[in-house]
């Protein structure tokens, strides 16, 4: 029995997967803007990837509006935005959500969990997260900009249960890697530590993570390691041995190209996910903790990697919000 899947928006993440879904059959439904319905009414959603390009010519597709009118609800609800947008976007797709509607959130953090419980019925949400590098070009088509297409997605509880079977058997034979875990939290806490790390290098220092190292910022980078995996160590999910090597390979290799999306975001004057990735960070840092601890990693005049980087963070917010 197929399951009847809301995703919302068609951009790079939502677009991505979900025309990997419908092409491979499932009962796909993308809740756009009317500005975006129209684009893909005209020229239909595509994808371009180096695993294969997609047209869905006619995707199914509705607006917050039309919804409101006429509420169905959905199995699935996929739901990838910026944390900023998070409230304006449970408005749009409240309709669509029933008592055993699933809600997929691919956030980055941890923080929107506790809106998204808060919002609807615990039970209604899952853990999950994608690692991609994807953008959408001039003419609204997304193009998959690396060799990574992956959906990772499970119960908060560590239970494999049958709704979470259900959703990974409608990626079955799609081309993109869709992976249940019994382990959600741990690994969005070690996505939330390597994004952390690198969106904050590279927007405080402007560069790719190997220009920093390059040009000698190998200890702020590993500071920034040290005080972000003791801040998920605290919230009971220390980094694996597997994970600390692979992020602090990460962030220290010379060659890497990578700049963080928070970077780009900066860069165009766009706001940035600063409190939803930083702040959140900070806060779970600072409850309860002793700041003299001398397991902290401080930097110019007592502030911490993490300070230093949140301080950048809301100087680049005073100045935008003042340019408006």
């Amino acid at each position: 029995m197929s399951i009847r899947i809301l995703v919302i928006g068609a951009g790079a993440l939502g677009g991505y997967f979900g025309a990997r879904l419908a092409d491979n059959g499932a009962d796909v439904t993308f809740l756009l803007r009317p500005k975006r319905a129209k684009q893909i009414a005209d020229s239909g959603l595509v994808v371009h990837s180096p695993f294969g390009d997609t047209r869905i010519r006619t995707p199914q597709t509705v607006t917050s509006d039309s919804l409101r009118r006429l509420p169905a609800h959905y199995d699935v609800v996929l739901v990838g935005c910026k944390a900023y947008d998070l409230e304006d976007t449970m408005d749009a797709f409240e309709p669509a959500v029933s008592d055993a509607t699933v809600i997929v959130p691919l956030l980055n953090g941890i923080a929107h969990l506790s809106r998204l419980k808060e919002r609807f019925a615990p039970s209604n949400v899952l853990g999950g997260f994608c690692l991609i590098s994807a953008a959408l070009d001039e003419s609204g088509q997304v193009r998959h900009l690396n060799d990574t297409h992956q959906l990772v997605f499970g119960e908060l509880d560590g239970t494999m249960s049958t709704r979470v079977s259900r959703l990974k058997e409608a990626f079955d034979g799609a081309r993109c890697e869709a992976i249940a875990t019994d382990q959600i939290i741990r690994r969005m806490w070690e996505k939330w530590v390597q994004i952390a790390i690198a969106a904050g290098m590279t927007t405080l220092m402007r560069g790719s993570i190997g220009a920093i190292v390059s040009s000698g910022g190998t200890s702020f980078a590993q500071a920034l390691f040290n005080e972000c995996a003791a801040v998920a160590s605290k919230a009971g999910y220390p980094l694996s041995e597997e994970a600390t090597a692979r992020i602090r390979s990460a962030v220290a290799d010379k060659s890497s190209t990578v700049t963080a999306s928070m970077m780009k975001d900066l860069e165009r004057g766009a706001r940035v996910e600063a409190d939803h990735l930083i702040g959140e960070m900070i806060r779970i840092r600072d409850a309860g903790a002793n700041r003299s601890d001398p397991a902290d990693s401080t930097t110019h005049g007592g502030l911490s990697a993490l300070d230093l980087v949140a301080l950048h963070l809301r100087v680049y917010e005073r100045r935008r919000l003042e340019a408006l």
